[in-house]
């Protein structure tokens, strides 16, 4: 029976809920936890948000590619789309813990790269309406999503940068 219960803890963490603990001592309270607290879903319901969310974000992404020669509407789509994505994943870990893991050192910079990314793209597709800019600032977003993406990856970004290093050699 404890091995059971154990197992149930573990899936609990693995979906961001709260695993009570006996021991647990009182600790101040933070926004997130405040937040976190508040946003308490069943494991279906997270399963249902994490499921249409990113659907949804895929399904933008791919229909932005049918307006690629029109990059201020290609911008709003694919930003929007990636916002989309990397928002479902808070419905399946939590919203804190989502947050905690962005800005762990080792994808902090990574994380603000692709946000700062997703918001240069929004702000030169409605405000600025330069298309060039825009172009530019999707290229930086899907270079900073991927880069994003191989921090969750053990190893991916080092060898991916012995790859690239070793292809752009210039010294023969």
């Amino acid at each position: 029976m404890e091995k059971m219960n154990q197992a149930l803890e573990k899936m609990k963490m693995l979906v961001g809920m709260d695993v009570e603990d006996e021991e647990a001592a009182p600790q101040q309270e933070s926004f997130l936890d405040d937040f976190n607290r508040n946003c308490t879903l069943s494991t279906k319901q997270r399963l249902y948000g994490f499921a249409i969310c990113l659907s949804t974000g895929i399904a933008c992404t791919l229909l932005s590619m049918l307006v690629f020669f029109n990059p201020i509407k290609f911008g709003i789509t694919f930003s929007f789309g990636n916002l989309l994505a990397l928002g479902s994943t808070a419905f399946l870990i939590g919203p804190k813990r989502q947050v905690t893991m962005m800005l762990d050192p080792v994808r902090l910079y990574a994380t603000a790269i692709y946000l700062a990314s997703i918001i240069i793209a929004l702000f030169s597709a409605l405000y600025v309406r330069n298309k060039l800019l825009t172009l530019l600032a999707i290229v930086l977003e899907f270079g900073a999503l991927i880069w994003y993406s191989l921090s969750y990856v053990p190893f991916a970004r080092s060898m991916v940068s012995k790859v690239m290093m070793a292809c752009f050699d210039t010294e023969f």
